[in-house]
């Protein structure tokens, strides 16, 4: 099938400084990056940044890439502008590769792509992976999704979803047997119809409560197809220790 993969980029991290340019093995992160992408089935990989040397870096290294408004509240508002560009068909499929996953799995962003393409009634697609500890679901930090029959999403929350009541009836913590808990993986396949409807889109309460953005799109009505994968993909880079042990896989793979 075909898609664009887009790329969203932004020098600004509270915790790791210009963190797309950061050198990997002798390449920016987000070079990095569209390298794995570019070997998925994506007939387009795209960087958009706001950042005149991320597109310089970028640009240097063969990718395409393309200048964006600095105001964007989001990256999903990133890509609605790149969609807007590119004039793309309401029904072509973006698929939202973050800059920070030099090591993402080309085949994961395949996968999502043709969950979406096969998922009519849904304007986006995502993946998760089971939740096996009980640490990752009870942990804030470790978003959440419940899914009806048919895969697609019922609610994301930052709580423990679903909640076992029999098994955490004496308020211990603990992983009840079979839970069909899952942890969300921030992997996005798009509609570009729904992209450029994005922006446009009012903010509800849960995402406000939640600070889930995907919440925005189910609160207006739309659907989110899920997909379920066996293990967890490999972590982006969010701090200075991700740094060095995505370097360290990069200099034992040269």
């Amino acid at each position: 099938m075909s898609f664009v993969a887009v790329i969203p980029a932004r020098a600004a991290s509270t915790r790791l400084p210009d963190k797309p340019l950061l050198d990997i093995a002798g390449k920016p992160m987000v070079v990095r990056t569209a390298e794995r992408t570019a070997l998925s089935g994506a007939r387009q990989v795209i960087v958009a940044t706001d950042d005149a040397r991320i597109r310089d870096a970028v640009a240097q290294h063969g990718f395409q890439v393309l200048m964006t408004r600095s105001d964007h509240p989001t990256g999903t508002d990133r890509l609605a502008e790149v969609a807007e560009h590119l004039r793309l068909d309401d029904e072509a499929v973006v698929v939202n590769v973050q800059g920070d996953e030099p090591l993402i799995e080309p085949a994961l962003i395949d996968a999502v792509a043709k969950l979406l393409a096969r998922s009519p009634q849904a304007a986006i697609a995502t993946c998760a992976v089971p939740i096996g500890d009980v640490q990752a679901l009870f942990n804030p930090n470790v978003v959440k999704v419940v899914c009806d029959r048919q895969g697609r999403a019922l609610y994301f929350s930052r709580a423990p979803i679903p909640w076992a009541r029999d098994a955490l009836a004496d308020g211990r913590q603990r992983l009840a047997a079979d839970l069909p808990a899952l942890q969300h993986i921030g992997l996005y396949a798009y509609r570009a119809g729904f992209l450029k409807r994005f922006p446009e889109l009012a903010v509800g309460p849960l995402e406000k409560f939640e600070s889930l953005e995907q919440l925005r799109a189910m609160e207006n009505g739309y659907s989110i197809a899920v997909m379920a994968v066996d293990s967890h993909p490999a972590a982006g880079v969010d701090t200075e220790a991700d740094l060095e042990r995505v370097r360290g896989i990069f200099v034992n793979r040269l």
